[in-house]
């Protein structure tokens, strides 16, 4: 017995099947849309603070604008992503410091990212930290908006790579922690310290004004 097919009810599962797939597609597109502009959101957050801070470190007393002076850097040394910038301050055409990232992993919630401004002379001009996500009302003291810990690190210089004061005070140093967090201010302190080392590593190449735009990884 030969069974006919209904073709309203085959066009109307057709139809359906294709209304699917194109809802499918759609809602795949919107999701991918909405990561990628929020990806980049972020990232313009991100360079936002990062210019904000770049002056807070060398204020009026440069001549000129640290993003007209870049200097790649090698990334992996500073534990930051492939294609990392740093920046010279000038003054009366001499490159009296540099301002270098770096992340620490040691965060207490995750990654803390860092620019730390080094003087010619090695003592720190300023630090500030761009991102991090730790806990609100402890570790995020760090961030300058919340207090002015991260404050005491300018001027200061650190004796060696093995200065036992470059350190939090519970671990003999001479940095405060903070009540209940100590995980987050030591994080900081131990990334300044691996900025102070690729400093010191490439100091007679960040600090040559013909060295602009080349790269530090050998």
């Amino acid at each position: 017995m030969e069974i006919n097919e209904n073709p309203t009810t085959t066009q109307s599962i057709s139809k359906s099947a294709v209304g699917i797939g194109l809802f499918a597609v759609l809602s795949a597109a919107v999701i991918a849309i909405t990561q990628v502009t929020t990806v980049d959101r972020i990232d313009a957050n991100v360079r936002e603070a990062e210019s904000k801070a770049l002056y807070e470190i060398f204020p009026a007393s440069i001549d000129e604008q640290l993003y007209d002076h870049r200097i790649e850097l090698d990334a992996g040394q500073l534990n930051v992503e492939t294609g990392t910038t740093g920046y010279q301050a000038i003054q009366n055409d001499q490159v009296v410091g540099v301002i270098l990232p770096v992340t620490s992993s040691q965060g207490y919630s995750g990654d803390i990212d860092l620019i730390v401004g080094i003087n010619a002379d090695s003592s720190i001009a300023g630090v500030r930290v761009i991102s991090h996500k730790e806990t609100p009302g402890l570790g995020d003291k760090i961030d300058r908006a919340k207090s002015d810990w991260i404050e005491s690190f300018r001027g200061t210089r650190r004796q060696g790579q093995d200065d036992s004061n470059w350190a939090v005070k519970k671990d003999g140093g001479q940095f405060d922690q903070f009540t209940g967090a100590t995980i987050t201010p030591r994080a900081v302190v131990k990334a300044t310290s691996v900025a102070l080392d690729y400093f010191e590593t490439h100091k007679n190449l960040l600090l040559s004004p013909a060295n602009r735009e080349k790269s530090y990884a050998e």
